[in-house]
């Protein structure tokens, strides 16, 4: 007999084990399928697991902000064991550079401003002051490693902002692995090494989902949380056209760099998003630097087929570590950049899309876009509350539902991940999210 369960997540990174820690705290019997040995071993392991509160829009800086006291305090959110290894949040504060471009983040103020995100104005002298390796140099637009004018300023910002509720997670791949655990304290049950090639159906509703192994596991609920992965299961699942925002699976690189001679940057650096350059960077372990892309217009994306794409590093990490060092003159840039290369679930506009589908029992929690790690606790409970508001009876396309969010007095509309939604044009269209 087919094995039978309340909910089947596909997809174990780290938005999927949210999800399914809450359907089970909930009391749901759910399984959770990976198509990795372990959970959190896809796309989410290279996450550079940047936890913070600024985005382009209200409910993205809503969202992740009521997600922000579960980092803090990581165990409390697992109702971990006493002994338990956990992956460890470190705080650094973020910066966020301002120039005529961006209108001097004025938006992003207003954001912060409205909902009560802390964030001080450092002027280039404090910038030299906090960090006394940085260049405070304006060097927008980002350009290609041959243009003649690459590294050339335009004289210096007026100022960035600095956002002090920021830092990242040291071992995403052992975050998730953590909620894994969580999940199966409250009975989930996880399904390690199986791809899902058949969304089953009966009755004109989703039925469960067959595994290359031969297994049926049967459902009247299924959500697709499966990442880079997600537009090929929602085609599965026969959803894919009555979606207005699609996804699709883009190829991304991080530069590792040595930090500078004389200078801890693991110890003493920052996170910042640094669209002046077309890049974001953080401290990392080892006393390295990361920096990743912004995708600035020079830079051609990269769309691939999940299961078939390039895993190594090319000379666009390289490119990467350039632009890092204009801001750190420096930094030393080896001849064979090291890093990582690996996915985005990316959606239109780069906002996710936590929803229901035109097929009855199906959900979907994708088009992460690189930005929603630090989202996964309170997706889960999202996505655990539109299942019950759906299966409950209420039209959700019709009337969203509207959630209230955790840890700050502000009511998510979910219209603002809806699948059918327009494009957002407060989107910054990049991994800022």
């Amino acid at each position: 007999m087919p094995k039978s369960y309340d909910a089947i997540v596909i997809g174990g990174g780290i938005i999927g084990c949210a999800i399914a820690y809450e359907m089970a705290k909930s009391g749901k019997s759910v399984a959770c399928i990976e198509k990795n040995a372990a959970s959190g071993a896809g796309s989410t392991c290279n996450s550079c697991a940047i936890i913070r509160t600024h985005y382009s829009t209200l409910n993205g800086a809503a969202l992740a902000k009521s997600n922000y006291p579960y980092w803090e305090d990581w165990a409390g959110y697992l109702q971990a064991e006493e002994g338990e290894i956990l992956a460890t949040y470190r705080e650094v504060g973020c910066l966020y550079t301002c120039f005529e471009h961006n209108n001097y983040g004025l938006k992003l103020e207003q954001i912060a401003n409205e909902i009560d995100i802390p964030y001080e104005v450092w002027t280039p002298a404090k910038m030299r002051a906090k960090l006394p390796i940085i260049d405070p140099g304006h060097f927008h637009p980002a350009k290609a490693a041959d243009d003649p004018k690459f590294g050339s300023q335009d004289g210096e910002m007026r100022y960035v902002l600095f956002f002090p509720k920021a830092g990242f997670i040291n071992d995403p791949l052992l975050a998730t692995q953590n909620i894994q655990s969580a999940a199966e304290r409250h009975g989930a049950a996880f399904h390690m090494g199986k791809r899902v090639v058949s969304i089953e159906q009966k009755n004109g509703r989703v039925s469960g989902v067959t595994l290359d192994s031969g297994e049926t596991l049967e459902a009247p609920v299924v959500v697709n949380a499966s990442g880079p992965h997600s537009y090929k299961i929602n085609e599965m699942a026969g959803v894919a056209d009555g979606m207005n925002i699609k996804t699709k699976a883009l190829r991304v690189e991080v530069a590792h760099v040595p930090s500078p001679d004389g200078f801890d940057f693991e110890k003493d650096g920052y996170i910042c998003s640094d669209a002046d350059i077309g890049g974001y960077w953080r401290p990392e372990i080892g006393n390295k630097i990361l920096v990743g892309s912004e995708e600035p217009e020079c830079d051609p994306l990269e769309w691939v087929d999940p299961d078939d794409y390039n895993t190594g590093v090319t000379e666009q990490a390289r490119l990467q570590a350039m632009r890092g060092a204009q801001r750190f003159p420096s930094m030393g840039i080896p001849n064979n950049v090291q890093g990582i290369a690996d996915l985005y679930d990316a959606s239109d506009d780069w906002i996710p899309i936590y929803d229901c589908s035109d097929l009855p029992g199906f959900y979907m929690a994708v088009g992460t876009s690189g930005n929603q790690f630090k989202n996964a606790p309170v997706v889960g409970m999202i996505m655990n509350a539109l299942v019950d508001h759906v299966e409950g009876g209420n039209d959700h396309d019709k009337n969203p539902m509207k959630f209230p969010l955790p840890n700050l007095d502000f009511t998510l509309d979910m219209a603002f991940c809806s699948r059918i939604r327009e494009i957002n044009r407060e989107s910054s269209f990049s991994v800022v999210g």
